[in-house]
């Protein structure tokens, strides 16, 4: 630790939508004798405004918060501005790449107590080496791989204004093109729907709502509230417990048919089950 940390302690900055989150990282905040102020941020406008006024020495970043998520505050914030971030999220493997790839920590929810003290012990680690322009190269690169990709342009669209006949998805500073034709599944991954085209897997910072939207409706149907179907990848339906039922698909995906969706999967099909 530094001299300067020893003799003023840190100013830790915990921004989460959920009060039981917040309180989790306070709770063991108050265990680290470095940290000598703890400020809490409900949303991510509130976190953008403290951050650019009081200049915290950590911030704890949820990554998923409504209307300003934590790229957003990067963003707002600006990473020359930034202090250094440990990010909390509850994305799965898909969108959890993109942190290891940056070299940023982050908090998997949920997380163990050990965890949590290894995150911060990084942070006290990079603090002490003066790692601050190495982080600054860092979140730009993140920034980059997260920034919201432009709509489908038009002439994606069939020329009668119905769906789109492939999607425009951004990565690496490229923008990959995935016809629609070659979709198997959808799935909803927080604020990001993974696009599950062979063994392709890319990620749209979209919600699977829009994307349904851009679908055609006689060819994709939602088996779950977080999983969109190619009705033409669907091989079999299996028996489930409870009298529910599994979707497989050609590759031998399985995927859970909710009791709610299964009126619209009969639809499609026109026979029932």
């Amino acid at each position: 630790m530094l001299e300067a940390d020893r003799r003023e302690g840190w100013r830790v900055l915990v921004v989460d939508d959920e009060q039981l989150a917040r309180d989790s990282v306070k709770h063991l905040l108050a265990q680290a004798p470095e940290v000598t102020a703890v400020h809490e941020c409900q949303g991510g406008r509130e976190a953008v405004d403290f951050i650019l006024r009081e200049r915290p020495d950590l911030v704890f970043l949820d990554v998923q918060m409504p209307e300003v998520d934590g790229f957003d505050v990067l963003r707002e914030v600006g990473v020359e501005r930034m202090p250094p971030v440990i990010f909390v999220t509850a994305f799965d493997r898909y969108a959890v790449r993109a942190f290891e790839a940056n070299a940023l920590d982050y908090l998997l929810k949920p997380y163990s107590d050990q965890r949590f003290r290894d995150a911060l012990e990084r942070a006290r680690q990079q603090r002490a080496q003066g790692q601050d322009r190495e982080l600054l190269k860092h979140l730009s690169a993140l920034l980059e791989q997260h920034r919201a990709p432009p709509p489908p342009p038009e002439p994606s669209r069939t020329s009668g204004g119905g769906p789109v006949e492939r999607i425009a998805v951004k990565t690496g500073g490229k923008v990959l093109l995935i016809p629609v034709e070659e979709l198997d599944w959808c799935e909803a991954e927080g604020n990001y729907v993974v696009l599950h085209a062979g063994a392709r897997k890319p990620m749209l910072r979209e919600t699977l709502a829009q994307v349904e939207q851009w679908l055609d409706p006689r060819r994709f149907v939602r088996v779950h509230r977080s999983v969109l179907v190619n009705v033409d990848r669907i091989r079999e339906l299996e028996p489930d417990v409870d009298k529910g039922w599994v979707v497989v698909l050609r590759d031998g995906t399985r995927l859970r048919l909710s009791p709610g969706r299964k009126a619209a999967v009969e639809a499609l099909l026109r026979q029932s089950f």
